[in-house]
């Protein structure tokens, strides 16, 4: 079986539970400390998706992010491989008018070029080859059109063994993790793309589960917040996000 099923068989099956419970509320799981650069995602998103505008969301998994897009209005055309989180999706979010849904390989994307005003993604650029994603992304996208993403960046040596120790324990595949998100790969978009914005967060976070048991999550979110904003955490940080417009 090939990385990419194995990942599309994990989501088919945590889909396939969660349908069967009928339990549609998937919390993020997130620390209050660790939440700064899901909270600058969706500001950014806020500040650049107008109204009217074609969102596609790629990767969009249990819809973790989704909820967001379509409480703010917005026109949301969400994909993912894994056919059972789709079928997720379209149940969770039936009541929505603006709202699609289908299964699609963010390698190939089914789409006509210049499709979409705005492409965002929440974690999954390490489930496609990164370099066929990002040409498939400026594809669909129009011209002045924005991709927004947040993700992982893995050039921090902590965070890089702590995510081998979990392909070890089997909840990555050894594909994701060597297409996690780096440096090399956010400079290459900076050449694809006409203006590319980088904003850096979390050089601190591999300390927190220390941290934790003498300090309470507001105080540490105020501290990696306060140490991102004076530091210069480019290659230590744990995530990122992006802002490219074609």
């Amino acid at each position: 079986m090939t990385d990419k099923n194995i990942e599309k068989k994990r989501y088919d099956d945590r889909a396939i539970k969660l349908i069967e419970a009928n339990n549609f509320e998937v919390p993020l799981g997130l620390h209050s400390y660790m939440m700064e650069p899901i909270d600058s995602y969706k500001k950014n998103l806020l500040a650049n998706v107008f109204n009217g505008a074609r969102v596609l969301e790629i990767g969009a998994g249990m819809g973790e992010n989704t909820e967001f897009l379509l409480n703010q209005g917005f026109n949301v055309h969400a994909t993912d491989i894994s056919s059972k989180s789709v079928e997720f999706l379209k149940k969770k979010y039936a009541s929505y008018s603006l709202f699609e849904a289908e299964v699609a390989d963010m390698e190939s994307l089914p789409f006509n070029d210049n499709s979409f005003d705005v492409i965002c993604s929440a974690g999954s650029l390490s489930y496609g080859d990164n370099s066929i994603v990002m040409n498939e992304i400026y594809r669909v996208l129009v011209k002045g059109g924005i991709f927004i993403a947040i993700d992982s960046l893995n050039n921090n040596p902590i965070y890089k063994l702590n995510r081998y120790i979990h392909f070890l324990l089997g909840n990555r595949s050894k594909s994701t993790l060597q297409r996690m998100p780096t440096i090399k790969l956010l400079e290459k978009y900076t050449v694809k793309f006409d203006n590319v914005e980088v904003a850096y967060f979390g050089s601190l976070t591999w300390l927190f589960p220390i941290l934790r048991k003498f300090l309470n999550d507001d105080l540490m979110k105020e501290i990696s917040s306060s140490f991102d904003k004076k530091i210069n955490i480019k290659k230590s940080a744990f995530k990122f996000i992006i802002k490219a417009i074609k």
